[in-house]
């Protein structure tokens, strides 16, 4: 693209699509390497999930390595799958000897434990291929897993003349330069140093006389989670990893943390639709079933709940048929209020805002959800009113509203408090299962305050 600006604005048209298969048709290396040179690798790998499994495979083998690593890196998972399948060990060797270590190892990470080993042997670089090996032997749920091996590591003992020496050597390493970290002879980290301080400093000085010591880090073992909460708090580009002796082990930047979010919010929204797999709309019909079942099973029995409830009060929707009428409203209304606290609760949790005790938020929540109900009440009263002339029926109707207004509202509080004290994902919590549970409770409460009310 000519610019920045051409290149954000980019889209996989079919034109584009038909040039690039047309030129891959005819054999046309040269044009089609031509024009592929236009694009950014990201944009690459969009023209790649568009294609056809064998014109991808194509494209792979006919760029060279320094681009197609990073293709890679980019391209949708399952399309990624396929082209590892149909590339030698000595062929993924080459695309990963190209890459950081943490990339390498996402990509190796991928494969069979057969196909790692056979991957491993094949890459020459003996010292990218121990830390691959040191960054697979971590959870990749963790800072460890996250984490890159290239950084710029200096000395304090060193002076600045002698420190710009020696990080010319391992900048040419590292593919951005956020920090320079400072550590003592036994590789420990004391401190942190940006490059403006590096450059305005004097060449005699000491490099541990103008670190800042007070610098941000995460363990090893951290969860990413809370690794992405971290560099969200104190808005950082870059931050190192350190084992339990505060050894410099590597760091983890901003591009990583980004994917870590996006995952969290796509398997999130999946949980809260329902949905108790990692799972996309390409996936077979098996896959998506097993995903979806368990909570459609769930919202089964919670249909099946609701009419045993309902015929328990049989004798009282035939004496006030306009009950009956009303149930999918009262349902609907437990279910909506449900859903709204909890998620509001869940969004809290995932960005650490939810502050005080259990019983606060229970207390604010019911505060609000009975000012929610009088207001929503007030309208169903004159509304029944008008439209049955009957106030005693109106009045039991909208008394039930408030009271399953309320008990939703604690509901969706309590739920996602109590399952993240537990160590479940409490995003569960905004889906089915707040519905499902609050329809039913609601239902219930519903008919008894306006059995109830009406002396039935």
């Amino acid at each position: 693209m000519e610019d920045t600006q051409e290149n954000i604005q980019f889209q996989v048209t079919n034109e584009l699509l038909e040039n690039v298969q047309h030129l891959i048709a005819n054999n046309d290396d040269k044009p089609l390497k031509t024009l592929l040179s236009e694009f950014h690798y990201a944009d690459i790998a969009e023209i790649l999930d568009e294609l056809n499994f064998e014109d991808a495979i194509y494209i792979i083998k006919l760029l060279d390595s320094e681009t197609t690593s990073d293709i890679l890196t980019e391209l949708d998972e399952d399309v990624r799958e396929k082209i590892l399948e149909n590339l030698s060990a000595k062929e993924i060797a080459e695309e990963v000897e190209e890459l950081d270590s943490d990339d390498a190892a996402d990509i190796i990470g991928e494969l069979s434990e057969e196909r790692q080993e056979a991957v491993i042997s094949q890459i020459e670089d003996e010292e990218h291929k121990a830390e691959i090996q040191e960054l697979l032997a971590y959870d990749e749920d963790t800072a460890g897993g996250l984490m890159a091996k290239e950084l710029v590591k200096v000395y304090g003992t060193w002076t600045v003349a002698g420190c710009i020496r020696r990080i010319r050597g391992q900048a040419k390493d590292v593919t951005r330069v956020h920090s320079i970290y400072v550590v003592n002879k036994e590789e420990k980290l004391i401190g942190r140093l940006s490059l403006k301080d590096l450059i305005t400093a004097k060449s005699e000085e000491k490099i541990a006389d103008i670190a800042k010591d007070n610098v941000d880090y995460v363990n090893v073992k951290d969860d990413a989670e809370d690794v992405a909460r971290v560099m969200a708090k104190y808005d950082l580009e870059a931050i190192p990893v350190v084992d339990d002796d505060l050894t410099l082990l590597g760091r983890i930047t901003i591009d990583d943390i980004v994917d870590v979010l996006k995952e969290e919010a796509d398997k999130d929204y999946q949980l809260a639709a329902g949905i108790t797999q990692d799972v996309d709309s390409d996936d077979s019909i098996i896959e998506l079933t097993r995903a979806r079942l368990p909570w459609l099973f769930l919202g089964l029995i919670g249909g099946i709940g609701a009419f045993i409830i309902m015929e328990g009060f049989q004798e009282s929707f035939n004496q006030y048929a306009v009950l009956f009428f009303f149930t999918p409203l009262i349902a609907a209304m437990a279910g909506n209020v449900g859903v709204q606290s909890s998620a509001i609760i869940v969004q809290g949790l995932a960005n650490d805002d939810v502050k005080g005790s259990v019983n606060s938020r229970l207390i604010k929540e019911m505060l609000l959800a009975a000012l929610n109900g009088v207001i929503l009440a007030i309208f169903l009263f004159v509304f029944v009113w008008a439209y049955n002339g009957e106030m005693d029926k109106a009045l039991a109707i909208s008394v039930s509203l408030v009271a399953v207004i309320i008990i939703a509202g604690l509901i969706g509080t309590f739920v996602p408090l109590f399952l993240n004290k537990r160590g479940i994902d409490p995003a569960i919590a905004t889906g089915p299962f707040i519905t499902t549970s609050n329809d039913i409770l609601g239902i219930l409460l519903y008919f008894w305050i306006a059995k109830l009310i009406l002396g039935i």
